[in-house]
């Protein structure tokens, strides 16, 4: 117990350098008052063999008077006087308004002297002071450095701070909606749990893993599930804790993170947003960059070459960039393979939504069916922002469960924004947003390829929407066939259509409507080989950017004559679109009209309700078999493909059940 004890007092002043430096010097401070304590007129202490005895100022000026002291040292803060038989010394402090004093000695003939107050210590403590404060100065930014940058020479190299090891309680149960990634790295959580078993057949495992996927699909959680089911330590780091002002310092750490994982294998590293250091070294790719980043991949790879299949140390790393990455990361042997974590699919949100409800009070009105319906395309963490918006919602409103409505509203504040209902539009500008939403809502039921609405509102939201139409797509597109992106255009033109046809005057609240619209058809022209214009050539080559989902920086390759074909053809095309629109909502007027008038009473309407409004107008007028006209060949094509699919999802869940059974 006392061996522990003084194990823990000397770690607080190993961690304490400041508090062991004031100590040292209060130590100092009272050895120096002790030392020179002969100079200071106290009335206990001895200076030689002489008693030293402190009196008045006073006193001693009757003493002078009556010649009771023969000789006197006079001092810059004190006077020493020696009585006359020598055997007492007399202290006391000096006057400094006194300046008759010397002339009362040279009247009673009283030799007197000057002396000087300080000694060798004092001297030398005066030469040490300004460096003592130089060392409290460095002890000071060196603690701060060590805090900062972890353990090593002046706090810097080391990695002991700046990384988290744990063992996560997180397992596979957990995550939900990535069932193929969590099957690529099941066969990790085998080797860490049994390396012997892949060793003995001369198998290879991977040495590194990288997870691939757009912000919140749960790329970190996959890596701590894996980490979890094999119950081995998990070191976890992010890319840019690795870069430091020092040159080194980068490697430094990287050797130390691994040194580390090695003491405690079979373990998991994982580096987070790793292309903060992974960049590619490709000329031109590195602009602006500097050496520690590059001499940190470089320790990097070499680390990973360092260690033998049989060392049971994986490297998970997680990045939404990968087209950036050095393709020296990407060869087999380090990060050899790549799994994709993308955004779920239906069943994929409802498992999600369902894991995210466990510890929330749902109500019993609650469809997590309908709310992943109404969520496509948008990730795991998505999904779990939208369950805690609902119950705070529902506190706010001091219930006790959370309804589908409070659900609804948090998928609205995700997908639209936060509603504005302080900021208040004056009738004209209303009437001008009601009929604007009405022709997009109609188009989106009207038009074949269009995603369905969910709803409609006047209620303005986000930065500057006046109002706006929520559409959902039935689930998850990953291409657009030729007739879908012409109906995306036909209802980005509704709303500018609806207010030339309704109010006889356009206004610029169509403007994202219309740079939306010829954005789709440039690309249909330039990337897609969509139009005659330049058939089957490519006109502009993109670099496509993962994170963005789409594409990032192009180069033109086409001639002005062909540019101004291009521009011709988009021109026209968005007019003869336009026209076409222009006579749907002609045709459709009253049921417009009939959607404006509830729009106006409610402010928010579903899009089961704008249906049932176009249908009855159908019925009347007939128009079913004039409007929705579907090509046979699509359809028959489209009803093919879901079936083609609905097999093949048959046939691979048969294969997976094969070889769980099998294991």
């Amino acid at each position: 117990m006392q061996n522990r004890d003084d194990n823990n007092n000397n770690n607080f002043f190993n961690k304490n350098p400041l508090i062991t430096f004031a100590i040292f010097s209060i130590v100092i401070i009272l050895l120096f008052k002790t030392l020179i304590g002969e100079n200071s007129p106290n009335e206990a202490s001895v200076v030689g063999n002489k008693r030293a005895k402190q009196i008045s100022y006073s006193e001693l000026k009757s003493l002078i008077e009556t010649k009771g002291v023969n000789k006197v040292d006079i001092g810059q803060s004190y006077i020493k006087a020696y009585s006359t038989d020598n055997a007492t010394l007399y202290t006391t402090r000096i006057v400094p308004s006194d300046s008759k004093l010397t002339e009362e000695l040279d009247k009673q003939g009283i030799e007197y002297n000057g002396f000087s107050e300080t000694n060798w210590f004092t001297e030398m403590f005066g030469w040490l002071f300004p460096f003592l404060i130089i060392i409290a100065i460095w002890m000071f930014f060196a603690g701060r450095m060590q805090k900062s940058m972890g353990s090593g020479i002046l706090g810097m190299g080391g990695s002991k701070k700046m990384i988290n090891s744990e063992k996560p309680k997180t397992k596979f149960d957990d995550v939900a909606g990535v069932e193929e990634a969590k099957e690529e790295v099941q066969e990790i959580v085998d080797f860490l749990k049994y390396p012997a078993r892949y060793v003995e057949i001369g198998a290879k495992i991977p040495k590194g893993v990288l997870l691939v996927g757009s912000p919140g699909t749960g790329k970190t959680l996959l890596a701590k599930a894996v980490a979890g089911e094999a119950d081995v330590p998990f070191f976890s780091v992010t890319g840019s804790s690795f870069i430091e002002m020092f040159v080194g310092v980068g490697a430094a750490r990287v050797r130390d993170l691994f040194e580390q994982a090695k003491k405690d294998a079979p373990s998991i590293i994982f580096i987070d947003e790793i292309d903060a250091i992974g960049k590619s070294r490709s000329a031109g790719a590195n602009m602006g960059g500097n050496d520690e980043r590059e001499q940190t991949l470089n320790q990097l790879l070499a680390e990973m070459d360092g260690f033998g299949t049989d060392t049971p140390i994986i490297i998970l790393a997680a990045t939404n960039r990968p087209e950036i990455l050095d393709q020296a990361l990407l060869r087999p042997g380090r990060f050899d393979r790549q799994v994709l974590v993308d955004k779920p699919d239906y069943e994929g949100r409802i498992k999600i939504l369902k894991v995210h409800v466990k510890g929330v009070k749902m109500d019993s009105d609650v469809d997590l069916a309908e709310v992943a319906r109404l969520t496509a395309g948008l990730a795991g963490a998505d999904l779990a922002n939208i369950v805690n918006e609902g119950a705070l919602l529902a506190g706010r409103k001091n219930q006790k469960t959370v309804t589908q409505k409070d659900l609804y509203e948090a998928v609205e504040r995700a997908l639209a924004g936060l509603a504005k209902k302080s900021r208040r539009i004056n009738p004209k500008e209303k009437k001008i947003v009601a009929y604007h939403e009405s022709g997009h809502a109609l188009m989106a039921e009207t038009t074949v390829g269009a995603k369905k609405v969910s709803k409609v509102s006047i209620v303005p939201r986000g930065l500057a929407a006046l109002g706006y139409t929520l559409n959902t797509p039935e689930e998850n597109k990953f291409m657009m066939q030729r007739h879908e992106l012409w109906a995306e255009v036909d209802v980005l033109l509704g709303g500018r259509a609806a207010e030339q046809v309704f109010i006889g005057e356009i206004s610029t609240g169509a403007g994202n409507d219309l740079e939306r619209a010829t954005d789709i058809i440039k690309s249909m022209v330039q990337t897609y080989g969509m139009s005659d214009v330049a058939g089957l050539m490519v006109l502009e080559k993109s670099r496509h950017s993962f994170l963005s989902g789409g594409y990032g920086q192009s180069s033109r390759e086409y001639s002005n004559k062909m540019a101004e074909n291009m521009d011709e053809f988009i021109k026209t095309s968005l007019q003869e679109r336009y026209n076409g629109v222009v006579e749907r909502l002609e045709l459709y007027r009253d049921a417009v009209e009939e959607v404006v008038k509830l729009l106006y009473k409610k402010e928010n309407i579903t899009g089961e309700e704008v249906r049932d409004i176009i249908i009855n107008f159908e019925k009347e007028n007939n128009l079913v078999s004039k409007v929705n006209i579907v090509v046979d060949d699509i359809e028959e094509e489209l009803k093919a493909d879901a079936k083609m699919v609905e097999e093949a999802d048959k046939e691979n869940n048969k294969h997976n059940k094969e070889g769980r059974d099998e294991k």
